[in-house]
């Protein structure tokens, strides 16, 4: 089981506390946990990534094992402490402004 944080208002559009555990099939990357998260939760498409094109949103970031896989390939193999579970896919709002 995968498991991945979403930012506070997320977890209130998907109606969900705490972590999502999802089920992906291998290879995981961010694409892949993306296209499981959005089938389970529908209200989240758009959100997280732009309904045509499929990029991820200006001011969301991706995380795993503490670095930062938001200008990564989504078809990258993320990290194996986040396949097995041991460690979470982070999905983050970035703040801008001054």
């Amino acid at each position: 089981m995968i498991r991945v944080v979403l930012p506070y208002h997320l977890r209130n559009l998907a109606r969900v506390e705490g972590e999502v555990e999802l089920e992906v099939a291998r290879p995981v990357t961010v694409r892949a946990i993306l296209d499981a998260l959005e089938a389970r939760h529908p209200v989240l498409r758009g959100t997280i990534r732009d309904h045509g094109t499929l990029k991820r949103r200006p001011f969301i970031r991706f995380f795993a094992c503490k670095e930062d896989w938001s200008l990564e390939s989504p078809d990258t193999e993320l990290p194996g402490e986040v396949v097995s579970g041991n460690e979470p896919f982070l999905i983050v709002g970035a703040m801008a402004g001054g």
